[in-house]
């Protein structure tokens, strides 16, 4: 049977989820290791397995090792990677603890379309590579959720960046100046 994915729930991928890191650590995966990892009773992993077999997403018979089908292997791994991108936005980004992150990341994963998927990767770009953001901004963003500051904190980033920037300048005229100093010395001679 061809998987229907819009039949496919939030506890089916989160099954997938799980066979998909237990094959890519083990190459395939049992009911015991998949009850284990998402702490269910193995009843539920029988009753899921059987599911997700229906659908077309694992190839499993009672007893036997578990594998993802194709269709499965690519659901998977796209649930697998909303996860960690949610998870590293939330880490790297907004400052979140991980364990709260992984647990967040896994009840986002399901609803997050691809396309505001790529808006979250777009921003952490952003915000490690804009000179106005980077590192010095995810720090000051998180001295604001740990301590509740508001006010002034806009005047200090510019007043901040703005002191860089001269810094910079006058470090880039003084090696143009340098530089220059050299070429004339050089033409003496």
């Amino acid at each position: 049977m061809i998987a229907n994915t819009t039949e496919i729930t939030a506890s089916m991928e989160d099954y997938l989820e799980a066979i998909y890191h237990i094959s890519q650590e083990h190459k395939v995966a049992r009911a015991k290791q998949i009850a284990c990892r998402l702490d269910v009773a193995m009843s539920s992993v029988t009753g899921a397995l059987k599911n997700l077999s229906q659908h077309g997403l694992v190839n499993y018979d009672p007893y036997e090792y578990i594998t993802l089908t194709e269709e499965g292997r690519k659901i998977a791994s796209d649930i697998a990677r909303r996860h960690s991108v949610l998870k590293s936005f939330l880490v790297n980004v907004l400052m979140v603890e991980e364990k709260l992150a992984d647990e967040a990341a896994c009840k986002m994963e399901h609803a997050i379309t691809g396309e505001v998927l790529e808006r979250f990767l777009c921003f952490a770009e952003f915000v490690e590579r804009c000179p106005r953001a980077g590192t010095d901004w995810l720090e000051i963003f998180s001295d604001y959720c740990d301590k509740g500051e508001s006010g002034g904190l806009c005047v200090k980033c510019l007043t901040d960046l703005l002191e860089r920037l001269k810094e910079k300048q006058m470090t880039c005229a003084a090696a143009a100046t340098s530089k220059k100093a050299g070429a004339k010395s050089q033409k003496r001679e």
